[in-house]
């Protein structure tokens, strides 16, 4: 999608292993902390241990829903929109008398965190009815919308691990359409035994920690979390003068339709939403690229390949080495990486990648890099072939 003009990103928010908010994330990023660890929040049966990412409980605003009124996905999201929101100036009063849309992108979306339920009716019983309401409160976009008191359209997007970043390219185009005033878009997902058993089944995940790009890189870590942006409309933007983060300045998404989990080995859907996205901005314009980059054989290779071809010599990194790899989410909390360090100017180490990889034509950076420039590029991979890229414009606040 070309976008008739950029689209003001006022505010930023993220929760996260790697922090409670973006700027303890930020902090842990340039510092080069990490915790892989184990996961707590459910156990598996695998020999080896996979480890994981998770959010600490202390990492949870206070004024949040309980447990037993949202599940974990709609609690992540709903932190990362207050945070977002108050990065933007925006109190709860004031938007009440705006159309304000939400769009979030998630792929466990709490729908496979009620197995007790499951495995009480399947062997016959008749199981409290109250996992099921609770599910049915807990849509992610609606779940912000009802604690937010907000009024206007509302989508979750669904669409593998490109789903955080495809969900800020649609409140784009709501605003740009004029179906909203201001739009909190992004990602959140949360960490479950499904979806962990699947990656392992997949032989995808490490069982160390994820070295993106790096010669020996085994797989990745699974995490949780939420990364959301608050976009705005010209109207809007005009009447709060300063405070602008960054532009989104295009967004592009293709298909590649070439297999189930795998990217295409020359990465032609990545290519066709790379160069949608840029439009008629020169390659030398960018000054850095979020790079997917999960950790395994397939994505890092294909990425490598896109990158040394579209944009050669362009700093590039991925940030799953400190928050694992969120799924649906992923977009979202890159985003909001990527927006944070467009505005200062540089962006942290590659961690995890110590060895380069010889047959990959490109590598990332290996430390805290100076980046000048007005333009970063944060792009997606995503099972079924699915790609999306977001091209970000410097705004006048960093």
């Amino acid at each position: 999608m070309t976008l008739g003009r950029s689209v003001a990103v006022t505010g930023a928010g993220c929760l996260c292993a790697a922090g409670a908010n973006l700027q303890a994330s930020l902090k842990a990023l340039f510092s080069g902390i990490r915790i892989p660890a184990p996961p707590s929040l459910f156990r598996t049966s695998h020999s080896l241990s996979h480890p994981v990412f998770e959010v600490p409980e202390s990492f949870f605003p206070q004024e949040l829903p309980a447990e037993n009124d949202a599940l974990r996905t709609a609690r992540l999201a709903i932190a990362a929109a207050g945070e977002a929101f108050a990065d933007a100036g925006w109190r709860s009063a004031d938007l009440a008398s705006l159309r304000v849309g939400v769009v979030i992108g998630t792929t466990v979306g709490s729908a496979m965190n009620n197995e007790g339920f499951y495995r009480e009716f399947r062997c016959g019983g008749d199981p409290d009815m109250a996992p099921i309401r609770r599910f049915l409160r807990s849509n992610p976009a609606a779940a912000v919308a009802r604690h937010f008191g907000l009024n206007g359209p509302l989508q979750t997007v669904v669409n593998a691990c490109s789903s955080g970043s495809d969900a800020i390219g649609i409140a784009a185009q709501w605003l740009e359409d004029g179906i909203c005033d201001l739009a909190l878009a992004g990602g959140a997902d949360e960490l479950c035994r499904t979806t962990c058993n699947g990656f392992i089944s997949l032989m995808i995940s490490a069982n160390e920690a994820v070295r993106p790009f790096d010669r020996c890189r085994r797989g990745l870590n699974l995490g949780e979390g939420a990364g959301l942006l608050v976009l705005e409309s010209p109207s809007l933007e005009q009447l709060r003068p300063g405070r602008v983060r960054a532009r989104l300045a295009g967004y592009g998404a293709a298909c590649d339709a070439y297999h189930l989990t795998a990217p295409h080995p020359q990465g032609t859907g990545l290519k066709r939403a790379l160069a949608e996205a840029l439009g008629c901005v020169e390659p030398e314009a960018i000054a850095f690229v979020n790079a997917h980059g999960t950790g395994t054989p397939d994505n890092d290779r294909v990425e490598s390949i896109v990158l040394a071809e579209m944009l050669p010599g362009i700093p590039f990194h991925s940030t799953k080495g400190f928050t694992g790899h969120t799924l649906g989410a992923a977009g979202g909390i890159e985003a909001a990486f990527t927006v944070a360090c467009l505005g200062m100017g540089k962006i942290p180490a590659s961690i995890g990648c110590d060895e380069t990889d010889p047959e990959l034509p490109a590598a990332p950076v290996r430390h805290v890099t100076a980046t000048p420039g007005r333009f970063a590029v944060s792009q997606s991979l995503a099972f079924g072939g699915n790609n999306a890229v977001l091209l970000f414009e410097k705004g006048e606040r960093s």
